[in-house]
């Protein structure tokens, strides 16, 4: 028997190890050009390719990165304990109070110095609970060093207070690029567990990156800002920071945000669900929790076909009133973004 499943194993390794390659080539050429596609639409077409991403993918990601989310937490929580839960109603405290900013600026007729006041003490509470996060963090096995979080947390609250509208800016340019960072954590799973070589080519399509946004930066900068006073553009332009960085042109800053938008969309809408759960979204067996008992499989359950019904609802007010869903959507959209913070420390 041995010797039979020797020869098995020696006849199935050559076609296994040959096939990597091929599919390294694949995904390299894949992802160079989901990054220069995007790049391209977005450089010439922002507005039009602005409302079709987010229209196409706003639920759709949001649904499956929760889902996703929920997979990597584990049934028991024991020491962890404290940590997700800082977690978890962190993020739900700072998007209610980011939510409600607006209401409380007009309702008490803050000036716009004012307002920025309130957006720094917004920002400083975020980076605080972020610097929280990273000492529970460092406490647990792994163990990690990051006393220079500190120094680092108070010297961002103090250029915040001097920029405040500028770093929360800087907190919706930068998010997209976390997505990156959890599909690396993927294929470096696969690669370990089946024996493929796929985080190497996803790396050096990569560097490409860098290259696509300073080619958007330098042939955008000085283009004329995008035309349009109607709500939905102005809408769009303000979602990509046209108040926070000056006079730069928005025909840049639209570019560049819904080029960053789309890639974020697509490590969560194709390759993270196809990398990690190979299923569809609503099979939980693969969620720890829903073995802690019967009525927390049913809450997982449940929370999966929310955010279904969620996705058609928000398809459903893209269709009826597609600048009013935008608005809402990008403002509690905030708790996705702020979710993603304690699973990336984990990763580290």
């Amino acid at each position: 028997m041995s010797t039979t499943l020797i020869e098995c194993e020696t006849s199935i390794a050559p076609s296994a190890v040959s096939s990597v390659p091929g599919t390294s080539r694949m995904l390299l050429a894949l992802a160079v050009g989901l990054i220069l596609v995007s790049a391209t639409l977005a450089a010439a077409l922002p507005i039009g390719f602005s409302i079709i991403t987010v229209f196409l993918f706003a639920g759709p990601h949001n649904w499956l990165e929760a889902r996703y989310m929920l997979s990597q937490m584990p049934a028991r929580w024991g020491k962890l304990r404290v940590y997700f839960l800082t977690g978890i109603l962190g993020a739900m405290l700072l998007t209610g109070l980011a939510a409600s900013m607006p209401l409380v600026g007009i309702s008490l007729d803050f000036s716009p110095q004012s307002y920025s006041y309130l957006i720094a003490a917004w920002n400083s509470l975020l980076l605080l609970w972020i610097l929280t996060l990273s000492q529970l963090r460092a406490a647990q096995n792994p163990r990690r060093n990051w006393q220079v979080a500190y120094p680092l947390t108070f010297a961002l609250i103090a250029v915040n207070w001097l920029y405040p509208t500028t770093m929360g800016m800087l907190l919706v340019y930068l998010h997209p690029l976390v997505a990156l960072a959890f599909l690396d954590r993927e294929l470096a799973r696969r690669d370990r567990l089946e024996q493929t070589n796929l985080q190497t080519p996803y790396r050096q399509a990569l560097l490409l990156l860098p290259l696509a946004i300073f080619g958007i930066v330098v042939a955008l900068w000085n283009q004329p800002n995008l035309p349009g006073d109607d709500l939905l553009s102005q809408a769009i332009t303000h979602h990509a920071g046209e108040s926070a960085f000056g006079n730069v042109s928005t025909h840049m800053l639209v570019a560049l945000h819904t080029f960053l938008e789309m890639l974020h969309y697509g490590v969560w809408v194709v390759a993270i669900p196809l990398l990690s759960i190979r299923r569809w979204p609503w099979q939980i067996d693969t969620v720890p929790l829903t073995r802690r008992s019967p009525i927390w499989r049913q809450a997982i359950l449940g929370v999966v076909a929310l955010g279904a019904i969620v996705m058609l609802v928000l398809w459903g007010s893209f269709l009826a009133d597609y600048p009013l869903t935008r608005n809402l959507y990008f403002t509690v959209a905030m708790l996705h973004v702020l979710a993603e913070v304690p699973f990336l420390l984990r990763l580290l």
